[in-house]
């Protein structure tokens, strides 16, 4: 099950595709370490079609195949590397509503910018089982969408300085209010 995302019309969608495009054009779209080499080569057109017409649901069912049988080691602090896990089962879903809402929060701080709205309000998109109390604090916060905007381009793929989105799993997006 996917986010609910609230305010993905059509407009939204051409922003998020642009979004998208522009770090096509930047070399900075993130390629997860997770897709196999067919996946890598794949996903910008697959992102691209979910922008498009779907979400993270649509991306999620072009990614699965389209990742490693297994995760990439990791070094420990010790130095030495941990064996690679097997893959999570539901690491194409985890992947994808990670990317699609990035993309997506960031399509809707290029819209309050250019309708001149102070920020975005960050609301829970989907139900979680035991939700984090960092992502209850922030449920209802405004956000203001400049610095949101440039966090998320900023940092692809990775944790932001502004913890939004926070964290895989964690069901929070934001909406225009």
């Amino acid at each position: 099950m996917g986010l609910d995302y609230k305010n993905l019309d059509q407009r939204t969608r051409t922003i998020l595709l642009a979004e998208i495009e522009r770090d096509i054009a930047g070399n900075t779209l993130y390629l997860s370490d997770n897709l196999n080499q067919q996946g890598r080569a794949d996903y910008p057109g697959l992102i691209r079609d979910a922008a498009r017409s779907g979400s993270d649901v649509t991306l999620a069912a072009a990614i699965q195949g389209r990742l490693n049988s297994h995760e990439k080691p990791r070094k420990l602090k010790s130095g030495e590397f941990s064996k690679a896990p097997v893959m999570r089962s539901n690491a194409h879903e985890m992947l994808a509503e990670g990317e699609f809402n990035r993309f997506y929060i960031r399509a809707l701080c290029v819209r309050a910018i250019e309708d001149g709205l102070p920020g975005v309000t960050v609301y829970r998109a989907k139900a979680v089982e035991n939700a984090r109390s960092e992502s209850q604090q922030k449920i209802g916060q405004r956000v203001p969408a400049e610095a949101l905007l440039q966090d998320l381009r900023t940092h692809p793929g990775v944790d932001t300085a502004l913890g939004l989105p926070p964290g895989p799993n964690s069901g929070l997006s934001v909406q225009i209010p």
